[in-house]
C-alpha cells in the first residue's frame, strides 16, 4: 500500500535566494468503493480522492453517510478487492463493503473524482438528510456543549495532526467527549474524507448509533460546509466545531436537527451559530 506521505526535492526561495531541500507531500490517490449485497453482483458506490490509510473506516463512514447502512450490524465485512483484472497498485485502491442484507437505501452510481472535497455526496436537500436521520437509530443529542469547551477543541485536534506536521497538506477531523477526551482523530487530503474516516472508525468499533456516542462533538480543521454537518447529523453527533466559517446551509441543517454549530474557534475565540433549540440570531 502507498504511504500517506512522500518525499520530494524542492527549491525554496527566500528574498531572491534559492535553497534546495527535501519536503514532504501528502499522498492523494483514488479509492473506489463497491457494495456487495447477498445474491447480487457488486455495485460501485463511487470514487473519491483520499490519502491512503484507514480505507475501511473511510468506506464505512461513506456508506453510513449515504444511508446505505443503518449501523454496524448491516456491515458483514470490508476488504480490498480481489478482482483478478486489477493491477497490484489498483488492488489497494478498491474496497468492497459486504452487507449482511439488503441496503437500507438505494443509490445512483457516481464519481467524486473531480475534487478531494467530495461535495454533497449524493444528498441534494435538507429534507433528504432529515429523512436519513429520522430513519436511523435513536439520535437524541442531550448534551449541550459550552462555548468555552468548543473553543478548546481545535487545539486538542492539532496535537494529533501528525501528517499535517510533516506535510502541511492534510486536513483533520476528530470526535471528542464533553470532557475533552479524544475518541478518534483522522487525517486526509480531503476534509470530507477525514470526517468519514473518524465516523467510520467509531462505527466499526461499535461505539456509534448505540447510545454510547451521546454528546460527542466533531471538530474539523477547515470550514464547515453542509456536507460536514450532514455526516455528523447521520452519525448522531451533538455538536460541530471548526476553525473556519460555516455555510448558511450548514447552519440551517443544525437548526433542523438540534445540533450545536460553532466556527472560527481559535485562540480562545469561538462564534456559535446554533445551539440546540436556542439558535443565536433567531427569535
Amino acid at each position: 500500500m502507498t504511504a500517506p506521505t512522500a518525499r520530494r526535492r524542492v527549491v525554496e526561495w527566500v528574498d531572491g535566494t534559492p535553497r534546495a531541500r527535501e519536503d514532504r507531500l501528502i499522498t492523494e490517490e483514488p479509492l473506489e468503493i463497491r457494495v456487495a449485497t447477498p445474491g447480487l453482483p457488486d455495485r460501485r458506490l463511487g470514487v473519491t480522492m483520499r490519502t491512503p490509510g484507514h480505507d475501511f473506516a473511510l468506506a464505512a463512514g461513506l456508506v453510513l453517510a449515504e444511508g446505505v447502512v443503518r449501523g454496524r450490524d448491516d456491515i458483514a465485512g470490508i476488504a480490498y478487492c480481489t478482482d483478478a483484472r486489477l493491477t497490484e497498485e489498483q488492488r489497494f485502491n478498491v474496497v468492497t463493503v459486504a452487507l449482511s442484507g439488503a441496503p437500507a437505501r438505494t443509490w445512483q452510481e457516481r464519481s467524486l473524482r473531480a475534487t478531494s472535497a467530495c461535495g454533497v455526496c449524493g444528498t441534494d436537500s435538507l429534507d433528504e438528510v432529515a429523512d436519513l436521520v429520522t430513519r436511523l437509530p435513536d439520535h437524541r443529542r442531550p448534551h449541550r456543549w459550552e462555548p468555552t469547551a468548543l473553543a478548546a477543541l481545535p487545539d486538542l485536534l492539532r496535537t494529533h495532526q501528525r501528517h499535517f506536521d510533516r506535510t502541511g497538506g492534510a486536513h483533520a477531523a476528530g470526535l471528542f467527549h464533553p470532557d475533552g477526551t479524544v475518541v478518534v482523530v483522522r487525517e486526509d487530503v480531503g476534509r470530507h474524507n477525514a470526517v468519514d474516516k473518524a465516523v467510520g472508525h467509531t462505527l466499526l468499533e461499535g461505539n456509534l448509533l448505540d447510545g454510547t456516542s451521546d454528546g460527542l462533538a466533531l471538530c474539523t480543521s477547515g470550514r464547515i460546509g453542509f456536507e460536514i454537518v450532514q455526516k455528523a447529523a447521520v452519525a448522531g453527533v451533538a455538536a460541530v466545531v471548526g476553525v473556519g466559517a460555516p455555510t448558511t446551509l450548514a447552519a440551517r441543517l443544525c437548526d433542523q436537527t438540534g445540533m450545536t454549530l460553532a466556527g472560527f474557534a481559535r485562540d480562545g475565540r469561538v462564534v456559535v451559530y446554533a445551539q440546540g433549540d436556542e439558535t443565536p440570531g433567531q427569535a
